[in-house]
């Protein structure tokens, strides 16, 4: 077993000499194993070792006799140890997990911190070529998409430097007897031989039947994953730079908005390596109930004849097609009640960081250039114009305005609709009304008459000027 392992380990170049390797190790055979096959390298390659051990707390007094065993090895080896009992049941029902989801979150976040306190270079597992049959075929079998055939990673960024897994060159059976040639005692975890545990049915029942087909099945697959995992970085790193270049990312708060006819330009493999780099920029970690189906409803949006619809996705994610738009925003409980008054002269700051600004000014200052722009609003200042007559809030149902040259009103609701304003944005769009509540001006798109009877006053001018976020 050993020369398989070095020459994994030389082939994939998963160390550098002279660093710190801080080593998971529940003290069952794989990681026990795999600990004291580094503490045999330690002297060539110049390691300092940091063996880290976890108590669960889901096995009582057997998984504190675990943590014991693990600190005896290191203590008579002169290794580094350091023990951590997690709340792993606590945790479990205050974030509504699984018990396996939520010991693997609690046990990473502390592997995640000692990294960064020890300035650690590696942090080593001792997942094998059996764990990454079993994932590949688990993966497959919940969800037919290509990340499956990637597998466990060799080697991936963690914290202050990178997790690495040397022992996907070997098998179970291979470690076992490696344990038994060392003389090691490994402690042995009852639930190992629970089948109502996905992982632990495969590797009973599904794992021998294939190995009965192909005794060196764990080589192949592991192949299979290199290449498999070749491929999807290139692909990755494609789509990336397609992102960057049709893909607008917003930062406060957290969107994204994205052009349904650049995408569908792209190639199908592409645009899904798209998707999930949107969801890894809006998600800080991908939620549990994100699957295959949502990707299928992604594809669904992209070729949808309707102009607005919405689909929901985990943690009060929202993916909205707006005509040619893709949006992706987080719910937010919009401020329905918002009602400022716009004094002359005078400002709102709109909830958005947008502002509404309102002067006195002569005609002179009244350019062409000004008065055809959507962002500009111009009308005679009266003599009875009080302080309160305008206000900026958001629409209503029933909202109308008088357009000039229009016999009548026209519809708020329409003003959107002909100007192709996504759906999401409707709800919090500013108007100035007059106090009668009648619309004077759909901010930005459409400008209607004063409804009152005022005194002129002069060639004086009331000018309101839409300041968008910048």
């Amino acid at each position: 077993m050993k020369q398989e392992v070095d020459q994994f380990i030389k082939r994939h170049q998963l160390f550098e000499p002279f660093t710190t390797l801080l080593v998971g190790v529940s003290g069952g055979p794989d990681s026990i194993a795999l600990l004291n096959y580094l503490y045999d390298m330690k002297v060539d390659w110049g390691f300092h070792l940091v063996a880290l051990s976890v108590d669960h707390q889901l096995r009582g007094e057997e998984s504190q006799a675990d943590l014991q065993y693990v600190k005896q090895y290191c203590e008579e080896r002169s290794i580094t140890f350091v023990g951590v009992s997690l709340d792993v049941p606590n945790y479990k029902s205050k974030h509504k997990l699984g018990t396996q989801e939520a010991a693997r979150a609690m046990r990473y976040q502390f592997f995640e911190e000692q990294m960064k306190e020890n300035q650690a270079d590696y942090l080593v597992l001792g997942h094998h070529g059996d764990d990454q049959v079993e994932t590949m075929f688990m993966r497959m079998t919940r969800g037919a998409n290509p990340a499956s055939l990637t597998g466990i990673p060799i080697s991936r960024t963690f914290a202050t430097g990178k997790l690495v897994r040397p022992f996907l060159s070997v098998t179970k059976e291979q470690i076992e007897s490696y344990c038994s040639a060392n003389d090691l005692v490994p402690r042995r975890d009852p639930s190992n031989h629970e089948d109502h545990y996905t992982r632990n049915y495969f590797r009973m029942h599904i794992l021998p039947l294939l190995k009965d087909q192909n005794p060196n099945l764990h080589q192949s697959v592991q192949k299979l994953s290199e290449n498999m995992t070749d491929d999807s970085n290139f692909l990755d790193e494609q789509a990336r730079k397609v992102s960057d270049e049709i893909i607008q990312y917003e930062d406060d708060p957290k969107q994204v908005t994205c052009s349904i006819i650049q995408v569908k330009k792209q190639p199908y493999a592409l645009q899904r390596r798209m998707f999930h780099l949107i969801l890894n920029y809006l998600y800080d970690t991908l939620p549990s109930g994100l699957f295959y189906g949502h990707e299928t409803q992604f594809f669904d949006l992209l070729h949808s004849e309707r102009a607005n619809v919405s689909v929901n996705l985990p943690n009060k994610l929202s993916m909205i097609k707006s005509y040619q738009n893709l949006h992706f925003q987080f719910y937010q409980k919009k401020e329905v009640d918002f009602f400022k008054t716009l004094t002359i002269p005078g400002k709102v700051m709109l909830p958005t960081g947008a502002e509404v600004h309102a002067s006195i000014i002569s005609s002179d200052q009244k350019t062409k250039d000004k008065e055809k722009h959507k962002d500009y609003y111009f009308f005679p200042l009266h003599n009875n114009l009080q302080e309160s007559d305008l206000a900026i809030r958001y629409r209503l149902p029933g909202d109308r305005i008088y357009l000039q040259g229009l016999n009548g009103r026209k519809k708020v609701k329409d003003i959107f609709i002909d100007e192709k304003i996504p759906v999401y944005q409707r709800d919090d769009w500013p108007l100035v009304v007059e106090k009668t509540g009648e619309v004077l001006w759909v901010v930005g798109l459409a400008k209607g008459t004063p409804s009152g009877s005022y005194r002129l006053n002069g060639d004086r001018f009331v000018q309101m000027e839409y300041r968008r976020k910048t």
